[in-house]
């Protein structure tokens, strides 16, 4: 079965804000599945737009659990910090 990720970009914009929301998301996502790939160490823009600085991949088990865990009320219950503190595209992805 192909794996499921979140592909995150993000530009902090309030970083209190987000430090909040960085501090609880890595053990709700853990606790949904989730495993944390990619987490806004070094990066370099090759080609497009670099607005988005941070750089965010968390696998899940699959695409299900992946769309599960985002739509989970656990971690709805901290998207508002997310929202309030950052620009974000956020997509979900399944694996090859």
């Amino acid at each position: 079965m192909a794996k499921g990720y979140w592909i995150v970009h993000i530009r902090v914009t309030d970083p209190d804000t987000y430090r909040r929301y960085a501090e609880v998301a890595p053990a709700i996502v853990k606790r949904l599945g989730g495993q944390y790939t990619v987490d806004a160490g070094r990066a370099e823009t090759a080609e497009g737009d670099a607005s988005l600085d941070r750089h965010v991949v968390v696998e899940f088990p699959s695409y299900e659990a992946a769309l599960s865990a985002f739509r989970s009320d656990a971690y709805q219950s901290i998207v508002h910090l997310r929202h309030s503190s950052a620009d974000c595209s956020f997509t979900l992805a399944e694996g090859a």
